[in-house]
């Protein structure tokens, strides 16, 4: 099976300029592909973990990879999939991103010969304003950039020109790469195809030569949430923003209706390991082995071997033998690894009080509420109002780990 076959066997490929022709290029081994990442954020989050496995494929295959990430782009803003115009981030911000992402997406990736970074800053912030108007802005028409549904769907609300102009920039990325690294193929979101056929448009007009696009789905789970999404905000690459064990538990917790297309989406696993696991899911869904597969092989992509055994121990000692079973160089291990909240200087609590210092609730009145339904346990033993509750009380004197519900975990340490 070529790798377009296994591609559209895991249905990654949501729109495609040219497959055919794309596959008769492919076949050659000679060009290479880039995907670009806007540095607006001091991480990457789970939803641009589709394009790192696909890149990752094409690794995998012998074919030169360039990440281009958009130190210049991001300082103007694209409007793709946004409701409204962006804030303009300073300068010395972006820097500090454009790094910290290149240096996350290396480590993901560990450093193969042919992968290559680049910075679109590099060559943009070079543009003679007059010249790029003659020399490209005359290919594209306003009717033409009109027709791009990122545009389209901001022109109600409004679109800046700065926003508008940004289809352009990418364009331009894409002629460069085309031009200095024989780059003919440029992956992206879904959201991102207007601004890829942009490209692909003006690498024919100015080389005479057919580049290719091909756009991957936007990921959703089946209740329409966003694949990354938490009440609390995104999913994050960065440990020290989304540590492993919660990487590991949020994707332990996916929908029985999702974790069969994320394992084809996200995990090298064969289509045939794959079917096997769903026959699994079919018979013995209790067992949850698809969606620890899915857990352990995603957070092994992201962070490595180590830390997702490590995560998976420590989920699988919480909830088979429970916290007070535990040793304490586990624990201090466990507290590590999570978002830990503490209280000091205090030796009891009245257990309202406890609940709103803590922020597991936010009033009294939720705190009596929780209490009164018995969904709340904390080191796996039921409060009632009126009860109090002290440092002697949590595991080795000090940690407590408080379940609300089926799936909402906090970790506290009592100083």
């Amino acid at each position: 099976m070529d790798l377009l076959e296994e591609l559209q066997k895991r249905e990654v490929i949501y729109q495609s300029t040219n497959l055919e022709g794309l596959k008769k290029e492919l076949s050659k081994k000679e060009i290479s592909l880039y995907c670009g990442f806007d540095p607006t954020a001091s991480s990457l989050h789970l939803g641009h973990l589709l394009p790192l496995v696909t890149l990752k494929r094409f690794l995998d295959n012998s074919f030169k990879v360039i990440i281009l990430i958009g130190g210049g782009t991001a300082l103007i803003g694209d409007p793709s999939g946004k409701k409204k115009e962006r804030k303009l981030l300073p300068f010395q911000e972006i820097k500090e991103y454009k790094e910290k992402i290149a240096t996350q997406i290396k480590n993901i990736f560990k450093g193969p010969e042919n992968l290559i970074f680049v910075d679109n800053y590099q060559w943009l912030k070079e543009i003679d304003l007059i010249k790029f108007l003659r020399e490209i802005g005359k290919d594209f028409t306003v009717s033409y950039m009109l027709s791009k549904e990122s545009v389209k769907a901001r022109l109600k609300i409004g679109l800046s020109f700065t926003e508008f102009a940004y289809m352009i920039l990418q364009a331009y990325d894409f002629l460069y790469l085309a031009k200095n690294y024989n780059c003919l193929l440029q992956i992206g979101g879904s959201d991102q195809w207007g601004n890829i056929t942009c490209g692909v448009d003006l690498i024919r007009k100015k080389m005479n030569k057919e580049a290719y696009g091909l756009t991957l789905p936007l990921v959703t789970k089946s209740d329409g949430q966003k694949f990354g999404k938490t009440e609390k905000g995104n999913i994050w690459l960065d440990k020290a923003l989304t540590s492993p064990y919660e990487l590991y538990q949020f994707l332990f917790n996916i929908d029985d209706k999702d974790v069969i297309k994320f394992l084809k989406y996200f995990t090298f696993l064969s289509l045939e390991e794959i079917k096997n696991l769903e026959k699994n899911l079919k018979e013995k869904p209790e067992e949850r082995v698809a969606q620890k597969t899915l857990a352990f092989e995603i957070v092994s992509f992201i962070h490595g071997k180590k830390e997702a055994e490590r995560a998976r121990k420590i989920s699988e000692t919480l909830f088979n033998k429970g916290i007070n079973n535990l040793k304490k160089e586990e624990l201090e291990e466990l507290f590590k690894t999570m978002p830990v909240i503490k209280i000091k200087g205090k030796k009891e609590l009245d257990i309202i009080d406890f609940l709103i210092q803590t922020k597991i609730c936010l009033s009294k009145s939720e705190a009596r509420r929780i209490l009164k339904e018995k969904s709340l346990l904390i080191n796996e033993e039921q409060f009632e109002s009126g009860e109090t509750i002290s440092k002697e009380k949590g595991i080795y004197n000090q940690y407590f780990l408080i379940k609300r519900g089926k799936k909402h975990y906090f970790f506290v340490l009592w100083e």
